[in-house]
């Protein structure tokens, strides 16, 4: 059978076969994957668990979850590798079998994830993609080739998880994160992928998908975020998100904060790593220009001893959008020397397809109503720049809400640069700060009058109430806010179209 379960027949019969199952042939053996191969190993089906969708979900949902944790300890109890291990063992170690990059940093992780994807899966790889969190619906944190996880499948594979996950809560039950990381993993495996793009949840040291070995690692920008978890300085975070550098691994990183830079180098040189910048080991530049045909947008260009892109439109919008891709096409590179093969016009072609659910996406027209998952100070920066740089508006009016456990002043102090008006309230998050308490902290620091809601749909009424046609609202700070109003704009569609 092609899949495996709970239990194995023969364990050992996967060891010959790490690299077999890679669709349309391993570029770097030749071996190519046929069903004899697959047919050599076996698995037992356990007896069902649960018989619809609705229970294997619920009973993921019970499960701790860390992102919803008001209080979070970051230690080797609570993010446990060897929980993981040990879980991924009772599997069949599925993340042993398939071809990773992994992808870290403080912000634009999901964006330089989904690039390079793109570009991959447009030179005819079959890709997995696994990030985290979702905006609207939790299938969106695995895919292949841009397809989400199915509910059988999902059911399928709760199935199969079942019994090692209820074997382990005897002792040391599996988290939720963990669970979805597996899941991902046993996916991956199940769909045969080429390589399987991963990014990191929080931090990167003990973060569970830390468990691969890649074939290139990459770290996004790195800025102030999940301080209590991660430190309260730029060197101790970069510290955490250099965990994931391997022995021998090709690292690849932006430009960073001298003091971040300084962590990253010294510990890639202990684990010997030979680490890459973008814009200084590799030649990279962006500019921003405005066409008749594309409007305003970014260009870059990046050259190595194995590609060259010359004025490449950047698909997302915003100077770290362009940072964010040159990371990916970096990274993209890498592979090819390692024996990849990657034509650069279909990378060009795959990354113009790239699109971002959350990321400066227009959900509403009249009146315009932009969502962004800015989520900490840098990222409440880079979208203020961007958005002064390619949409245009008369006025702005901004409806934030963000988690207790974020950089909240450093977010506040970055809005009062870019919003004219601020409308705070409180998301569905349990670490959700009060609308009450946000607007104390920003009339405190600012001195600028606001206003508070109770919910997102009494922010909303406030914020039309305050624009024109020519004026936009943008709603911010926070994942769970922005998913939420994406599910009640999509509802609200939905009705309209019934």
């Amino acid at each position: 059978m092609s899949y495996f379960g709970s239990l194995w027949v023969d364990r050992r019969a996967f060891g010959c076969y790490n690299h077999i199952f890679m669709a349309k042939s391993d570029r770097t053996t030749g071996k190519k994957r046929t069903k004899k191969n697959s047919s050599k190993v076996a698995a037992v089906r356990a007896k069902k668990a649960f018989s619809s969708y609705k229970q294997a979900i619920s009973y993921l949902f019970e499960k701790t979850d860390y992102e919803k944790e008001q209080h979070l300890r970051y230690n080797v109890t609570t993010f446990n590798l060897a929980r993981m291990q040990k879980l991924l063992s009772l599997l069949g170690n599925p993340h042993k079998k398939i071809h990773t990059v992994h992808i870290a940093g403080t912000k634009g992780k999901g964006s330089t994830a989904t690039m390079l994807a793109k570009m991959l899966e447009s030179n005819g790889y079959k890709v997995g993609l696994y990030t985290s969190p979702h905006v609207v619906h939790l299938h969106e944190r695995i895919t292949v080739n841009s397809k989400m996880i199915s509910d059988s499948q999902m059911l399928g594979l709760m199935n199969r998880m079942y019994a090692p996950i209820e074997k382990m809560s005897k002792t040391d039950p599996p988290t939720f994160f963990e669970i979805m990381t597996a899941l991902a993993f046993m996916h991956f495996f199940d769909a045969r992928v080429d390589i399987g793009v991963i990014e990191t949840g929080m931090g990167g040291r003990l973060d569970s998908t830390n468990v691969i070995e890649p074939k290139v690692v990459g770290i996004t920008s790195l800025s102030i975020d999940h301080q209590q978890q991660l430190g309260e300085t730029i060197d101790s975070i970069a510290k955490e998100k250099a965990g994931i550098f391997k022995r021998g691994v090709p690292a690849i990183t932006v430009q960073q904060e001298p003091e971040a830079m300084q962590v990253l180098r010294a510990h890639a040189a202990t684990v010997k790593a030979p680490l890459s910048v973008t814009g200084s080991d590799i030649d990279f530049s962006h500019r921003f220009e405005t066409s008749r045909e594309d409007g305003p947008h970014t260009r870059i260009c990046l050259t190595t001893p194995t590609s060259k892109f010359e004025h490449l439109r950047v698909p997302l919008h915003g100077t770290h959008q362009a940072i964010n891709c040159g990371l990916a096409l970096a990274m993209l590179d890498k592979l090819k020397a390692s024996g990849y093969e990657i034509d650069n016009g279909k990378a060009t072609e795959g990354l113009q397809k790239v699109s971002l659910p959350g990321r400066m996406e227009m959900i509403c027209d009249d009146p315009r109503i932009m969502i962004d998952a800015a989520h900490n100070a840098a990222s409440i920066r880079a979208l203020i720049h961007a958005i002064g740089q390619n949409i245009p508006y008369d006025s702005m009016v901004v409806i934030f809400g963000c988690n207790s456990d974020k950089d909240v002043d450093g977010m506040l102090r970055q809005l009062q640069y870019g919003a004219d008006k601020v409308v705070f309230t409180r998301s569905n998050s349990g670490k959700a700060m009060s609308g009450d308490d946000l607007a104390g902290m920003y009339t405190e620091i600012c001195g600028k009058m606001c206003q508070t809601a109770v919910s997102l749909g009494e922010a909303l009424q406030l914020a039309r109430s305050a624009v024109s046609r020519e004026d936009l609202i943008c709603i911010t700070g926070s994942f769970y806010l922005i998913g939420q109003a994406k599910a009640r704009f999509q509802s609200d569609q939905a009705l309209r179209t019934y």
